[in-house]
């Protein structure tokens, strides 16, 4: 019997394993790889900055500081068409398109690296650098508020520098025959574990950012609790109260703008990315400059004081012909003239500076401020509540018959006694002019532009409006025909608009389209003009005209 024995095996160690092919990664993949490592080090750069202001305090946050500064450094023709464009949600059109910048910028960034280093973190370094200036510029702001977005920076350049990296290693991984490439050290551990190496600090990077950032945000925005605040607070009765609205001052017509304006519905247009959120206990208001003697007075000192409630409309000098950036509310807060005789203005003063606490400013003349015919309110509250948050609490500017942007001062902490020769406004070096009188205007609300009615009489409905001088007629006319008196309400003074309404025939009109053409005439005489003026420099005029069909 015979035994085949096999032969030993060899101890002489064979060539190594010829590793697994893999396919090479394309540049395109590679480029967009990169393009979210640059994104992912934007999120990081937010939420290390965003930490960081835990400590050092919410002003020091760059995401909204960045933002103000791009409200501020636009040209007024880019700020006048975003509100065209969006109204009052011009902000949340900011920050989608400031999302969507950021992202194509950090995302170039990141494929910069990967091709050229250090390209990608030289283009950190500079946007973190211009978040410093943007957070030190701020009204608000102090030395130590530039320390979140430097460690910001450091962690962007320091993680896109890492994602970078590895991906390059992950490239390589992939190409044909590695692993007879000159090796990096470490050397490279083939396409599985490099993919999974750049792909963990990714996503672990990402999640991270977005997790601890959107915490870390939530927290300093809610830092002073302005919302509690307010629901805390009960403010007093009026020493001075406004008169009751008059039945006839609303009229029973659908879809017509109520002559009170909720707090909900009331227009917003301000500069504030982020709603300041002020402690009522912090809060001061200050008056200097050309006055005898400079003024202090807390927001105790204010609700101290004899408080006067006042109905006034108030409307923005962006808003067009037949536009709604317009309201009208009950206002209590304390006569800005009183305060103002506290200090004593000098003889060559012609103007009060006013500065909110996010860097806002308005030049509003001195003599309408001190006008006794002139119920110009620092106001504490609106529609018998403490001021809603974004509406200025804890403390306004209410002046009627100037637009807002040279008189409303939301969240104001200083006014400045001085002269329209040494000083300005926030929008008036923007183009705008230093003067801004509320001037003669009237809207149709019903029936709706572009919309139809049924035969019969139809209600042709709207408000008109000319504070501190008030409305005396208001006439519409149909498909340019004669003008046709409008009824008016009552109201409860020439500083709030007033509803009218013309009760139409549209079966005699017949059908098809009609256009109906509105006017309104001031208590002074004069009527409003037709020839249409764009909202810039000094506010909009122009008869308001809808187009409607009768069926």
């Amino acid at each position: 019997m015979s035994v085949r024995l096999s032969p030993p095996e060899s101890s002489t160690p064979g060539p190594a394993p010829t590793p697994a092919p893999t396919d090479p990664m394309t540049p395109r993949a590679a480029g967009l790889w990169s393009t979210l490592a640059g994104v992912v080090s934007m999120a990081a750069f937010l939420a290390a900055a965003e930490i960081v202001a835990l400590a050092t305090g919410p002003t020091g946050s760059p995401l909204f500081a960045v933002g103000s500064a791009v409200i501020d450094l636009a040209p007024a023709g880019v700020k006048d068409a975003m509100v065209s464009l969006f109204g009052t949600g011009d902000k949340v059109a900011l920050f989608v398109l400031m999302g969507v910048l950021l992202v194509v910028i950090t995302g170039a960034a990141g494929y910069g690296e990967y091709r050229r280093q250090p390209i990608g973190k030289i283009a950190f370094v500079a946007g973190g650098a211009l978040a410093v200036v943007a957070v030190l510029t701020r009204a608000d702001a102090g030395q130590v508020d530039a320390i979140p977005s430097l460690v910001g920076t450091f962690v962007a350049v320091l993680l896109v520098d890492k994602l970078a990296s590895r991906l390059r290693r992950w490239v390589r991984s992939t190409s044909p025959g590695w692993a007879e490439q000159a090796q990096p050290v470490p050397p490279l551990r083939g396409p599985g574990l490099e993919r999974r190496s750049f792909l963990t600090y990714t996503v672990v990077a990402g999640v991270a950012a977005v997790v601890v950032g959107t915490g870390a945000r939530v927290v300093n925005a809610g830092r002073a609790n302005a919302a509690a605040l307010r629901r805390a607070l009960t403010l007093p009765r009026a020493s001075v109260t406004e008169a009751a609205v008059p039945a006839g001052a609303s009229l029973d017509v659908e879809g017509l703008t109520p002559y009170v304006t909720p707090d909900a519905d009331f227009y917003r247009i301000d500069t504030a990315l982020q709603v300041p959120s002020i402690d009522p206990a912090e809060w001061s208001l200050r008056i200097h400059g050309l006055v005898d003697r400079e003024v202090s007075i807390s927001f105790d000192e204010l609700l101290a004081l004899p408080l006067e409630e006042h109905m006034a409309t108030l409307s923005c000098v962006s808003n067009d012909v037949g536009g709604d950036l317009i309201g009208n509310a009950l206002w209590l807060g304390y006569p800005i003239r009183s305060l103002l005789e506290r200090a004593g203005p000098n003889g060559g003063a012609d103007m009060v500076l006013s500065r909110s606490i996010d860097g806002f400013s308005a030049g509003t003349p001195l003599d309408v401020l001190q006008d006794d015919g002139t119920d110009a309110l620092l106001a504490v509250g609106m529609n018998g509540r403490p001021l809603p948050i974004e509406h200025g609490f804890p403390v306004r500017m209410v002046v009627p018959g100037l637009f807002g942007y040279v008189s409303a001062t939301k969240w104001v902490v200083e006014m400045e006694v001085t002269r329209f020769a040494d000083a300005e406004g926030y929008w008036t070096p923007r183009g705008w002019d230093a003067l801004g009188p509320v001037k003669l205007e009237s809207r149709i609300d019903v029936p709706r532009d572009g919309g139809s009615v049924d035969a019969g009489t139809v209600s042709i409905a709207g408000v008109a409006w000319q504070p501190h001088t008030g409305v005396e007629a208001v006439q519409v006319r149909i498909d340019g025909g004669s003008w046709l008196d409008a009824t008016l309400a009552d109201s409860v003074s020439a500083d709030t608009w007033r509803q009218w309404v013309y009760r139409w025939d549209a079966a005699a009109a017949g059908s098809g389209s009609h256009t109906i053409d509105v006017r309104a005439q001031g208590a002074d005489g004069t009527w409003q003009r037709e020839e249409y003026v764009q909202p810039a420099p000094n506010g909009a005029e122009g008869w308001h005209r809808v187009t409607v069909d009768v069926a």
